[in-house]
């Protein structure tokens, strides 16, 4: 009899992570709502200080950095959205956000030139990395929707 009870323990475990699981991303996802609600009346804000002032430039470059900031936000709640829809935490999202968060440092610092050659080397591997697991989980996940062994695809230029 402890069989059935352990068995049922271990459904109810799983359960109750489950539901955990899902309180933590929703939590997580209505601040990162909040967050993208408040940062958009902000934007609005910075656009009316961009018509007051004389000098555009650094007005530019906070809104810049605002816009590319909120588009991480987005990328990071569709990755949570598309949790609760397939409840299968997606890469690709996650991915997409910490490319662009890597491509906003790099504009940000190049554009007030605080960007040294080794840190631009370095930014540069950085996205070279994130951009190979991008493809690498982009294809896996195609494979993955079409079931498809590895041997059994064809590879471009392949005539058979």
């Amino acid at each position: 009899m402890t069989k059935p009870n352990a068995l049922l323990s271990v459904t109810h475990i799983k359960k109750l992570f489950n539901i955990t699981v899902d309180v933590v991303f929703g939590v997580i996802l209505f601040f990162i709502s909040l967050t993208m609600i408040i940062g958009v009346v902000r934007l609005f804000y910075r656009v009316g200080d961009l018509i007051e002032k004389d000098g555009i430039t650094g007005s530019y470059l906070y809104i810049f950095a605002d816009v590319l900031t909120l588009y991480i936000l987005i990328e990071l709640a569709r990755s949570l959205i598309e949790y609760f829809i397939s409840h299968q935490l997606r890469l690709t999202p996650i991915i997409d956000a910490g490319i662009v968060f890597v491509l906003r440092h790099i504009m940000i610092d190049l554009f007030q030139h605080k960007l040294e050659t080794d840190s631009i080397y370095a930014l540069s591997v950085l996205l070279i990395a994130l951009t190979a697991v991008r493809i690498g989980t982009t294809v896996s996940f195609e494979r993955e929707k079409n079931k498809l062994p590895v041997s059994d695809q064809k590879m471009p230029g392949d005539s058979h």
